[in-house]
């Protein structure tokens, strides 16, 4: 005699969704800083909000989706400790001051940190969900610091003859000194502090720093 087995799916109410979805999210921030993308399993997941790892896809399509709204919930977070300094007439010291901002974000924050230290786990992100997708991030994160250095350019402050998104990456260099400040021994603050100093200089033609 054949034996058959029927899957229910699950029916959550509005409530169990919004507690499930709170839970998956909180979860993954913490493995996802953790151990990484690949390493975490389905079951890690789900298994602090209390459903199976079949429930998960009535939550989300994918890990990487999942990845991709805690990098959505935590953006705004981020972009608030530039806020101020973005309102701010554009200088190098300001300039100096976002930088400073964003070691300070490489070395408190981890689920940003991991993510720049691991960008095969972006990649992999990208591949799954698409670019489009992943770009939900940038109004919070990227465009802000691109139109503070559009601000610069027209205000003749930043050398208007390097695209903005070049400048960006040389910013973002910094962020390789946070990252290999295990190198530098006792001198990391000094060469942190140094290094910014001297690309806000650069960056501005400026003396003032």
């Amino acid at each position: 005699m054949r034996a058959w087995v029927v899957v229910v799916a699950v029916a959550f109410t509005e409530e169990e969704r919004v507690r499930i979805t709170a839970d998956l999210l909180d979860t993954a921030e913490r493995l996802y800083a953790s151990q990484g993308l690949k390493k975490t399993s389905l079951e890690e997941l789900t298994a602090p909000a209390g459903i199976s790892k079949a429930s998960f896809y009535a939550f989300f399509d994918s890990k990487e989706t999942l990845y991709k709204e805690v990098m959505i919930r935590r953006a705004p977070l981020i972009a608030r400790r530039h806020g101020e300094v973005f309102r701010r007439p554009v200088s190098a010291e300001s300039l100096a001051e976002v930088m400073g901002t964003w070691t300070v974000v490489l070395t408190t924050d981890p689920f940003y940190r991991r993510l720049f230290t691991h960008p095969e786990e972006l990649r992999a992100v990208v591949r799954r969900i698409g670019a489009e997708e992943v770009a939900r991030v940038t109004p919070y994160v990227i465009d802000p610091l691109l139109d503070y250095i559009a601000k610069g350019q027209a205000d003749g402050v930043i050398d208007s003859s390097v695209r903005p998104e070049i400048i960006l990456g040389v910013i973002r260099t910094i962020g390789l000194i946070v990252m290999n400040r295990h190198l530098y021994g006792d001198t990391y603050d000094d060469v942190l502090e140094t290094t910014i100093k001297t690309l806000a200089r650069g960056l501005t033609a400026s003396d003032e720093l």
